[in-house]
């Protein structure tokens, strides 16, 4: 085949393929296009976390919480992401539907027994708890069965959720693309702190 004919030959070629593509997605109902709906916050999801221990416990109670704020303002979990994660300043019915969002979120995980014992969270608590070793030791030493005697998980995190300052949290997010993220780093500080304050006075 001369040079010539191969150049009039590849523009051809083309065409026939790109019009086979389209039959296929015109046959396959692709001729119409619906943009993807979004889901309703107010229906239960199951949700996993990434991480183990504090920061996964946390995870889950953050995407939860979330869900539970934009069923109450009565819009999509993505469009209350997208527009608390602005940042600047926010209404009280979004900081008390966020709240309100995560409280319920503890609730539901306490309900279907996916909290875990408080003494599985307390290792990782004083790993970055500001405490001498001695008392860490202490505290280390301390029976499970007396630890979650004293320390209920459930209560903990409502206490945690009641004392976070949501109003500065969100109006100085440091990315506004990740409220999730930010989020979730707050709750597991926060946990870890309450955790440590709570376990000294054990010993």
């Amino acid at each position: 085949m001369s040079a010539a004919a191969r150049a009039l030959g590849l523009p051809v070629a083309a065409a026939v393929l790109v019009a086979g593509v389209i039959g296929v997605q015109l046959a396959g109902g692709g001729g119409s296009f619906e943009p993807l709906r979004t889901v309703d916050p107010c229906v239960e999801r199951t949700v996993t976390s990434r991480s183990d221990g504090i920061e996964g416990l946390t995870e889950r109670l953050v995407l939860l919480g979330v869900d539970g704020a934009a069923c109450r303002l009565s819009v999509s979990r993505e469009a209350l992401t997208l527009e608390l994660g602005q940042g600047g300043e926010r209404s009280d019915a979004e900081i008390e539907a966020l709240r309100d969002g995560l409280r319920d979120a503890v609730r539901r995980l306490d309900e279907e027994g996916t909290l875990p014992p408080a003494s599985e969270l307390v290792g990782e608590a004083l790993d970055s708890a500001d405490l001498n070793r001695f008392l860490k030791a202490a505290i280390r030493a301390l029976p499970d069965s007396v630890v979650n005697a004293a320390l209920k998980t459930d209560d903990v995190l409502l206490r945690t959720v009641d004392d976070l300052d949501l109003r500065e949290l969100l109006g100085n997010l440091e990315d506004q693309g990740d409220l999730n993220a930010q989020l979730e780093t707050a709750v597991t500080q926060a946990v870890k702190d309450s955790l440590a304050d709570r376990v000294r006075d054990l010993v």
